[in-house]
């Protein structure tokens, strides 16, 4: 027995069809769908029938269930495109309100927590994507999408195409790294691994990539072999080149660029969490009683 597809609505099609003319990515237009979807699943009717009392009511909907600000926003995004863009009514949006999202700071990891991390790793593969996110500072997305083709070991860079915000930008490539890169390259494509131009890192199909949520479980798998307690993720790689490189005196907007910051007061948080630098700074108290 084989079963066919639903059809989609003209209605979608056409939100579909706006977002794809803004060559929006694609997690924006599943989050965007989804956002409409639970919204019509709420109102129990065509969502093109909404007013704004129904748009209010859903947000406090959502407030009541205990929704999270992150999640609340993200569904206000979509219904505000959807509504904004493919209905052209943006009044019926008018009482929902994005809310404050609490700005937390990040777990730190040390040095030697991720040199441990890094030597957990189930295998080389791991090994290799893992200290090339803590050497470069690169998000998740941007590490499994890499190619052969973008290390230049000439000019010791990474290149990266469509980083968040689709911009295309250079990182730093230490000569460490590209060591662990040529070893990983050579035991991949010995092992038939690798194809010729292809990822840097594939999956067990090599025309795939390694997916984000396939190297997210192999550093919590390492974070438990290297009896690492703290909550965290691929980002928190991130965090920590940032973080590492300013107690190593590095300027700030340097590490702006490198991070791919669009301001800098996003960079800025490291300096609450660079706890060599905060050690630096002399007390004035100190001064009030000096020895």
């Amino acid at each position: 027995m084989t079963t066919t597809p639903h059809p989609i609505s003209p209605l979608r099609q056409r939100m579909l069809d706006d977002m794809r003319m803004r060559k929006f990515g694609d997690k924006t237009q599943l989050d965007y769908v989804r956002a409409v979807r639970n919204f019509t699943k709420y109102l129990g009717r065509s969502p093109d029938t909404a007013s704004v009392e129904d748009l209010r009511n859903y947000q406090l909907h959502l407030v009541d269930h205990g929704t999270s600000p992150a999640s609340l926003n993200s569904a206000i995004s979509g219904l505000k495109f959807f509504f904004n863009v493919t209905l052209d009514h943006p009044e019926v949006m008018a009482k929902m309100q994005p809310v404050h999202l609490p700005r937390k700071l990040p777990v730190i990891l040390s040095p030697d927590e991720v040199k441990r991390l890094i030597a957990a790793a189930g295998n080389l593969k791991h090994q290799t994507a893992l200290a090339l996110a803590y050497a470069t500072g690169l998000r998740i997305s941007e590490v499994v999408s890499l190619k052969v083709g973008d290390i230049d070991s000439q000019r010791m860079t990474l290149r990266v195409e469509q980083g968040k915000g689709q911009k295309d930008r250079y990182a730093m490539l230490s000569p460490i790294l590209l060591e662990r890169l040529r070893v990983w390259w050579r035991v991949a494509r010995a092992q038939g691994k690798m194809l010729d131009g292809g990822w840097l890192f594939p999956g067990q199909n090599p025309i795939r990539h390694l997916s984000a949520r396939q190297l997210d479980r192999a550093i919590h798998a390492a974070a438990d072999e290297a009896g690492i307690d703290k909550r965290i993720s691929m980002h928190s790689l991130r965090h920590a080149f940032a973080t590492h490189l300013l107690e190593q005196k590095v300027d700030i907007r340097l590490i702006q660029v490198l991070l791919g910051h669009k301001k800098l007061e996003t960079t800025a948080l490291y300096a609450q969490v660079a706890t060599d630098t905060l050690r630096e700074v002399v007390s004035p108290l100190e001064r009030l009683n000096p020895k």
